[in-house]
């Protein structure tokens, strides 16, 4: 019995802690159940959720991007210039400006696997330093200030509803989701990836391309990005040069939060998704419940700190 229950908390502890915490809230916060706070939700767990996905894989391989946010940042203003900014056609601009920013986010994305790879920087020293330069080139852009409005068609992308109910940055989401999960789960790609992880030169002697998997990686990784600063700018309907600040430390939390190893070679995209609505779910609590935005900052960056402890302890096994 101690054996069962030790595996379901291993592999189900996320999700239990996601309903547990959906259970207090529908009975102590007032209009949590709400189909409309539900929307709202599902909306806000979103960005969190694509950036998520990116962020598995990367740290999967025992790496980390801290540059997701910046490279958001700089996707979204990049993508509003070519709408509002250049001389295109009107059916021209949106098409133009998506791919601009997913453009962008990608090649962000190869620069921090050519770096890590090519020149072996570590990690954490090259995406820190692509923080700061694609923050920079947000703010050289747009001159500091936000660019807007938006086309109106764009702004379907993260405003509209579909069958009358459902965000459109929800499905997007879900559908960022299962691709990531059926690449890791079902691909050698996915295969090399849980492999450099857990132990990278075994991989590299075993035949496995470390370089041009972790290169593969880094890349999806600010493709995802650009993602999101797409699904960000179309939600607030302008681009302003410091969005994103700060969520690179939330698609961490995600991860760790749904119990992925920091260590890598073990973890899930599924786990990364809860991890992201739980952490949505929680801060939609705390607002409901009249809670200090300061509180919150340390409620939250409690429940980080457990899910980093909680996997330690798990890793080092018993004494």
């Amino acid at each position: 019995m101690r054996r069962w229950l030790g595996h379901i908390i291993q592999h189900s502890g996320a999700a239990l802690g996601l309903g547990g915490i959906c259970l207090v809230l529908t009975i102590v916060a007032p209009g949590f159940a709400d189909p409309a706070n539900i929307q709202m939700v599902l909306r806000q767990i979103s960005f969190n959720t694509v950036l998520a996905v990116g962020m598995t894989f990367v740290i999967l391989t025992a790496g980390i991007d801290l540059s997701v946010g910046s490279v958001l940042g700089l996707a979204e203003c990049v993508l509003a210039w070519v709408m509002v900014k250049a001389d295109l056609a009107a059916p021209a601009q949106v098409p133009a400006g998506m791919l601009a920013g997913l453009t962008v986010g990608a090649f962000c994305g190869l620069v921090n696997g050519f770096l890590v790879t090519a020149v072996r920087v570590p990690p954490f020293i090259a995406t820190l330093g692509l923080m700061s330069a694609a923050r920079g080139m947000a703010l050289v852009i747009t001159g500091g200030f936000s660019i807007s409005p938006l086309p109106s068609a764009f702004k379907f992308f993260g405003q509209g509803m579909l069958l009358g109910w459902i965000p459109v940055p929800a499905l997007i989401a879900g559908a960022v989701a299962a691709v990531g999960w059926v690449i890791l789960r079902y691909t050698p790609s996915g295969r090399y990836v849980y492999a450099i992880g857990g132990n990278e030169e075994a991989a590299r002697l075993s035949g496995v391309p470390v370089a041009r998997c972790k290169l593969g990686v880094y890349t999806f990784c600010g493709l995802l990005a650009g993602l999101t600063g797409l699904l960000l700018g179309a939600r607030l309907g302008s681009a302003r040069p410091t969005d994103g600040l700060g969520y690179e430390l939330d698609a961490i939390a995600a991860v760790v939060i749904g119990g992925t190893s920091l260590m890598g070679g073990k973890g899930s995209v599924g786990q990364s998704v809860i991890g992201a609505a739980i952490m949505g779910v929680l801060r939609n609590g705390l607002v409901l419940l009249d809670v200090s935005a300061f509180w919150q900052q340390v409620i939250i960056g409690a429940v980080i700190v457990l899910a980093v402890a909680a996997d330690a302890l798990k890793s080092r096994g018993p004494t």
